[in-house]
């Protein structure tokens, strides 16, 4: 039996960052998965507030990878929307070797790319983006014989780690913290992608495809993670099963996510921190992932988004910065003008996208 929940066989068809070398510890800033209480209009922000948040972003490509292994460089865009506070938080770690000690000698490469969304406030989010890694660097396998089998040991751990750690410091302030957050991970060893999320933020792939009969190639957008929301049946079983209910589709009418790190008040009747976990291997068909939070998928399908990015890196000329590439220009601009399209549809939560480009 398979560990993780695959992705089809591949076809055979043929940021801004500042570079550093040492392993982040860091982050930063979502909106409503609680429902607020009978919110004023003076809580919304007048206007659309666009500014970016910035985080750690060490998003270059790692030239030293050995040949085969896909390039990977990231970018990203933040949003706050309408919301008074910016509670997502973002990560983006083109060269996760530094944070570990030792690293498996036929592992050429490990990165890491993740979206956090928070609710109930910003300190599960910034926490899951500060400690995540490192926990997950501390438990990455040292061997590479059964390495499926091991990272998927290594990411639950992770994740249940990560939750403990975070519960514990909120049970210990006065009052005790009550934030939450979703969380959708990428972990890339060498060429094979693994995704572990909880909540409802997504990661897609963009895929390149031949045509049956030789005509141009098409767009399939794969998905890599499972959305977590009470109304789905497996879900609301567990929570019902723990002695918890759902109104209105949410736990206890108020939480909208059936899995996420903190709602230390939610664990003890079903809303847990085990992640899906997928794995898709990269290949030379392949063009792009995006990392994002639900304010982006509120107004954007998966699909309608991968079209977007592929629209802009296709079509028309954009600005570059200073040392930019032409291409690099154009997945940039493409990262950015995809937020401020959810934010220009309507999308009044904080938007967060992470643009991942792969190249062979």
């Amino acid at each position: 039996m398979d560990l993780f929940d695959d992705l089809p066989e591949p076809t055979q068809t043929a940021g801004e960052a500042s570079v550093q070398n040492t392993c982040p510890s860091p982050l930063e800033d979502r909106g409503a998965k609680r429902k607020r209480e009978a919110p004023d209009d003076d809580e919304v922000v007048e206007g659309q507030k666009l500014e970016e948040k910035k985080m750690i972003n060490l998003s270059e490509s790692d030239h030293s990878v050995s040949p085969g292994v896909p390039i990977l460089k990231g970018y990203v865009a933040a949003r706050r929307g309408e919301r008074e506070e910016m509670q997502d938080a973002h990560i983006l770690l083109s060269d996760m070797k530094t944070c570990l000690s030792t690293l498996p000698t036929t592992v050429s490469r490990l990165a890491y790319f993740a979206v956090f969304d928070g609710h109930g406030g910003a300190r599960a989010s910034r926490f899951a983006a500060e400690h995540l890694h490192h926990t997950l660097a501390l438990k990455f396998p040292k061997e590479t014989e059964n390495l499926d089998k091991l990272v998927k040991k290594c990411l639950l751990d992770t994740f249940r780690q990560t939750d403990e750690d975070f519960l514990k410091k909120a049970s210990s302030q006065k009052p005790a913290w009550k934030d939450g957050s979703t969380a959708t991970c990428m972990l890339v060893v060498d060429d094979m992608v693994y995704v572990a999320n909880l909540g409802d933020s997504r990661a897609v792939l963009c895929r390149m495809e031949q045509e049956m009969q030789g005509g141009d190639r098409k767009c399939v957008t794969l998905a890599l993670s499972k959305e977590h929301n009470p109304t789905i049946y497996e879900e609301r079983m567990r929570i019902q099963r723990a002695g918890g209910t759902v109104r209105d589709g949410r736990v206890l009418g108020v939480l909208e996510v059936s899995r996420s790190i903190g709602d230390g008040q939610y664990k003890r009747i079903g809303v847990i921190s085990t992640p899906d976990l997928r794995r898709c291997q990269l290949t030379p068909n392949d063009r792009f992932i995006i990392l994002g939070c639900d304010g982006l998928f509120k107004v954007f399908s998966a699909e309608e988004a991968v079209k977007y990015v592929l629209n802009v890196l296709q079509n028309g000329s954009v600005e570059r910065k200073e040392g930019q590439t032409e291409e690099e220009g154009h997945y940039e601009a493409a990262c950015q003008r995809l937020a401020n399209e959810a934010v220009r549809r309507g999308c009044a939560d904080n938007v967060t996208v992470i643009l991942v480009s792969v190249s062979f």
